[in-house]
């Protein structure tokens, strides 16, 4: 038996990666979100929210993990987000482990993971595929954000690997700076040459 061709898809903040995850999906490649998966699992009755209310206290509430309560414990402090990282990210490769075997049959699948250098997942998939714009589109698109500040953004941006190391690390790069049609052109033309 085959195993699908693992598309790991990553791009920085605000580059469009979410609406290109749909794209392929839209196209019937099945779609790991990593994000959505960490979301699910901290939301009400979530399977990382007792785990992550004893380590950081205060962190959760009735809906689960309160973002901005966390964020507040982990913005700045490398060790505990480190701390935070080694709950969540198990948690995670386990999801992803089941997603890949109820998939084992398709001829393609996504990973969408944000963080795809800067954590090494990179290593395990097959084809690397980076949405990238220009920064000035990317700046703007992130500040449009409800509760996005530029001193977050700039958190955020220098936490990740910049655009263009992962543009040079791709086997494909998926451009969103251009109309919606022609994004959906690009990301059709890569799934049929898979």
């Amino acid at each position: 038996m085959t195993t699908p061709t693992i598309i790991g898809l990553t791009g920085s903040i605000g580059m469009g990666k979410s609406t290109v995850a749909a794209m392929f999906a839209e196209a019937g490649i099945p779609v790991f979100d990593a994000d959505a998966e960490v979301r699910a699992m901290q939301g009400p009755g979530g399977a990382l929210v007792p785990a992550i209310e004893a380590a950081f206290p205060g962190s959760t509430g009735p809906q689960g993990v309160d973002r901005e309560r966390l964020g507040a414990q982990v913005f700045a402090d490398k060790e505990a987000l480190a701390r935070l990282e080694a709950i969540v990210h198990p948690a995670v490769a386990a999801k992803r482990a089941a997603f890949l075997d109820a998939n084992r049959d398709k001829r393609a699948v996504v990973f969408d993971i944000p963080l795809l250098f800067e954590r090494g997942g990179h290593e395990s998939v097959d084809l690397i595929v980076v949405v990238s714009a220009p920064e000035h589109v990317q700046r703007e698109r992130v500040l449009a954000r409800p509760g996005m500040t530029p001193e977050k953004f700039a958190h955020i941006f220098n936490l990740q690997l910049h655009d263009t190391h992962k543009r040079d690390r791709a086997h494909h790069v998926i451009d969103t700076g251009t109309s919606l049609a022609e994004t959906r052109a690009q990301v059709e033309a890569l799934i049929a040459s898979i």
